[in-house]
Formats: C-alpha cells, structure tokens, sequence
C-alpha cells in the first residue's frame, strides 16, 4: 500500500496529489452502499470486524495508487441470506465507478475477500417486553 501521496495530475496552478487513504475511504463508502454487506472487516489477521458503524471508513480497504491507475482490496462480512457474488460483483462495480468518478483514477481490479457472515437473531415474540411485565405489576 502506496502511503505518499503521489503527483496524480499537473495544472497550470499547481500539482493535485491524492493520498490513498482518500481512495480508501472512497471505496469503504462504496462498499456498505451495497446491500447485503453487513459490515467491514480487517481480515483474520487485521483484528475484530466492524459491522454498520462507519467509524473508520477505510477499515477493511487496501489500496495500491499509481499516477493513473489503483488497485483496490475490500474485506467485508456479508449479511445472511444474500447470494455472495451477486453481492461481491455489485461492491466491484460500485467501487470502481466512485473512484473512477471521484478521482479519475483508471481503478484496474476490486478484489473482494468475504470473511464472515452476519446472522441476524430472530426476535423472540413468545416473551413478554419487560415494560409490560413491570406495567402488569403496578396494577
């Protein structure tokens, strides 16, 4: 991972540098746009995964910048019940269009790592809200 920003673009006013950590951001917010990506994670060595906070934005993303070109890594837990590369090729798409849009960056590959799967609980309607149980008891 590229950690200098790089000369991208030479004006008549000056030179325009984006950082990678700017493109990273961009392709975090790309990523959980997507439905059926429960959350980011930074890999099984990078530590605990994050679902929905968007606490840090760039958790879970690599990326390799060039002066033309990026490569991007995203690793994401996916939501029960959605089909993996529908979701998967939906992230590369979205991914690669906001960078591109963004930063007119050529983005070259969006590699998509899946790492977990969020189960959401089932409500249980069999137990009574607690308010109620304390409403019951006043009476």
């Amino acid at each position: 991972m590229n950690t200098v920003a790089l000369d991208y673009e030479k004006t008549d006013m000056g030179h325009i540098q984006i950082a990678p950590e700017v493109v990273e951001v961009i392709a975090g917010l790309a990523t959980v746009e997507i439905e059926g990506v429960a959350g980011m994670s930074g890999g099984f060595a990078g530590g605990i995964a994050e679902l929905l906070g968007r606490k840090n934005l760039s958790k879970g993303v690599k990326v390799e910048v060039g002066e033309k070109e990026a490569a991007v890594d995203v690793s994401i837990i996916v939501e029960y019940g959605y089909r993996i590369p529908d979701v998967s090729q939906q992230i590369q798409q979205n991914v690669k269009n906001a960078i591109e849009s963004m930063t007119g960056l050529q983005v070259v590959e969006v590699n998509v790592h899946i790492h977990d799967v969020h189960i959401t609980p089932p409500e249980d309607k069999s137990k009574p809200e607690i308010e109620e149980i304390k409403t019951q008891r006043v009476k």
